[in-house]
């Protein structure tokens, strides 16, 4: 089947902007989705620009902020002065994976705020209370769950 480039950016920027409605900013949720949809060896700042038709400064802040949640990297090209940027083979779990320290955070948080109320009677600390307990819930079944997905993955790639 050939390759359908239309639809192709179509389905990137789809899934750019439900990734933007989550929360990611909107010009790396556009960036991303072009390098995850790009060919091997990724792209590079310049064609970043062009694929998507924004300026190179809009590219630059993308791509700094999608390497600080590591789903993106850099790659120097010998004999050339432009690095390409891609998505690195499992990505998806290493950007999750970096979440976890704010999980604890947010619970810890919210044991302090209830704290702070004194009367754990109340609605505000029963739902600061329900909320410590979603995100401890989370931190601790993540490890089991990136563990499956790694076993998942191995078996896949077989």
């Amino acid at each position: 089947m050939a390759r359908d480039e239309r639809a192709l950016r179509e389905a990137a920027e789809q899934s750019a902007a439900i990734l933007t409605a989550a929360g990611m900013p909107k010009m790396p949720a556009r960036v991303l989705m072009a390098l995850t949809v790009a060919e091997e060896g990724g792209l590079t700042a310049l064609e970043l620009g062009e694929v998507l038709g924004v300026s190179a400064a809009a590219i630059s802040g993308a791509v700094r902020y999608l390497q600080s949640i590591a789903i993106v990297r850099r790659v120097a090209q010998p004999g050339s002065r432009r690095d390409r940027y891609e998505v690195p083979p499992n990505a998806w779990l290493a950007a999750f994976a970096q979440e976890r320290p704010v999980y604890r955070a947010l619970a810890d948080l919210a044991d302090a705020a209830s704290d702070a109320i004194g009367d754990h009677t109340t609605t505000a600390a029963g739902r600061l209370e329900e909320m410590a307990s979603f995100y401890r819930f989370l931190d601790t079944r993540l490890p089991a769950l990136m563990n499956e997905w790694e076993q998942q993955r191995k078996e896949q790639t077989r």
